[in-house]
């Protein structure tokens, strides 16, 4: 039996696992890289090849787990992809969205070419396409929390609550070999207790092995209490400013978290009833399946539900889908709070709004989410100015607050508690999915803390699981 890292190692995109034991091999994600140093990965054919991959286990359907599973079905793959069942409509929706993306950034780069009078070496193409998507969603099977899915005779996968996103989970692997049996736990993205909607992470107390993300392996989050008066302040400064609120948006969890937030302090008048903009068709079809898959939510947002009181929209809040809708926000007047993808403005129509605002002393950018690196929202956490967008140079006189208790990724401290949980030491330990920094300090806390075996392993190393 033996795992092979094939993605997020020692940074936090690219989340991809083979794991070979018990008669199967299987690939746990399938996620697209982000960060800049690392995307001409995307493009290289499959490190697996995709015809010898018996199942793809996805623990949630964020593109930095997801995003490559339609290259890897043009390639080959055609078995099934195990997920649950809002994971499953989630990546309808995100990889249907990444299509149309990759589709737009082909053309615009032919046009801007052409214009610039560049020949290129290689003919511009998409990553993929939406028949690739069409073709990969029919693959997809859903799958319950709590229940043990048997793969083979010898392998059973359980999906558990990871608390990160709707759907998100975390993978309880049982593998029989050589007459002996081991379990080996992929943690997903672990989330924060104690997050509005959905429910806390499962803790679990036992495993052989653990693959075990670290993004913030070396930092806490602080009081996650004081979000909303961080929030609260932000958006009364920017008012007091005279200018807009652009705040770069993850369309999943991210997007319906500001929605629950900003219309708990306009209710309490802690802020003005503004007018905001969810400008993500995505973020608004996101939400549609967030009020279909109420079981997975907390009871303080069923509380909220069963008082006949609205949980994802307040007065003045604008779902936005169409791209005219869109470019009419650029001209209201006064203040407006325009939340739009991505979440790390590396795509979508973030990058526009930035463009239209970032260079206005008036405007405020609050970051909510990891900016990872090499992303232009990282660059603008950085305090980076210029930053190229769409090709140009943009001066920064834009505000750029971060409010980091929006994170749905447990902390070090919650990372370290959820580990404490297990009852007897597991034989080794993985760390992936964080910034090499991070995950080597979350490891030498570890080995100190209980004395277990950690590793924080290289791009496509292998180990063997004795």
């Amino acid at each position: 039996m033996n795992i092979q890292f094939l993605g997020a190692n020692r940074q936090v995109t690219g989340s991809r696992y083979l794991i070979e034991g018990g008669g199967l091999r299987l690939l746990v994600d399938c996620g697209m890289f982000q960060e800049r140093a690392f995307t001409k990965r995307n493009w290289e054919s499959s490190p697996v090849p995709p015809d010898t991959i018996d199942y793809l286990l996805l623990t949630h359907a964020h593109l930095d787990h997801s995003g490559l599973i339609p290259k890897l079905v043009a390639e080959g793959f055609d078995k099934p992809i195990l997920t649950t069942a809002p994971s499953v409509e989630l990546a309808e929706i995100i990889l249907s969205d990444a299509a149309h993306i990759q589709e737009e950034d082909a053309k615009y780069k032919i046009k801007r070419h052409k214009r610039e009078g560049r020949k290129p070496a290689h003919p511009v193409v998409p990553l993929f396409t939406a028949e690739d998507v069409d073709r990969a969603l029919h693959l997809f099977r859903a799958t319950e929390y709590s229940k043990p899915v048997q793969l083979n005779e010898n392998v059973s996968v359980t999906f558990h609550d990871a608390g990160h996103i709707l759907g998100s989970a975390m993978l309880e692997l049982k593998i029989k070999e050589n007459g002996l049996s081991r379990t080996v736990i992929f943690s997903g993205d672990i989330g924060q207790c104690d997050k509005p909607i959905i429910r806390d992470p499962t803790m679990l107390d036992h495993a052989d092995y653990i693959v075990m993300e670290s993004t913030y392996g070396d930092r806490d989050h602080g009081k996650t209490e004081a979000v909303e008066d961080q929030l609260c302040d932000v958006v009364n400064n920017a008012v007091a400013a005279g200018g807009n609120i652009i705040i770069p948006t993850f369309a999943v969890e991210r997007a319906q978290e500001l929605m629950y937030h900003l219309g708990r302090l306009m209710s309490e008048k802690r802020i003005p009833h503004l007018m905001a903009f969810l400008d993500s068709p995505m973020a608004v079809n996101v939400t549609d399946v967030f009020r279909r898959h109420r079981y997975c939510m907390d009871e303080e947002a069923h509380a909220i539900l069963d008082a006949g009181e609205e949980l994802l929209r307040f007065p003045g809040l604008n779902l936005v889908r169409s791209t005219a809708e869109s470019k009419a926000i650029n001209r209201i007047k006064g203040s407006c709070i325009i939340m739009a993808g991505s979440g790390m403005c590396t795509a979508g129509r973030v990058k526009h709004h930035l463009v239209n605002n970032v260079s206005s002393p008036e405007c405020t950018v609050v970051i909510v989410g990891y900016q990872a690196n090499g992303t232009l929202g990282r660059r603008l956490v950085q305090g980076d100015s210029p930053v190229r967008i769409h090709g140009r140079e943009h001066e920064v006189n834009a505000t750029i607050e971060q409010i980091h208790g929006f994170s749905a990724h447990a902390d070090r401290a919650a990372l370290l508690k959820w580990l404490g949980n297990f009852g007897t030491a597991p034989k080794r330990i993985f760390l992936s999915h964080g910034e090499e920094s991070g995950a080597e300090k979350l490891a030498s806390e570890i080995r100190a803390k209980w004395g277990w075996t950690v590793d924080v392993p290289e791009y496509q190393d292998r180990h063997e699981l004795t």
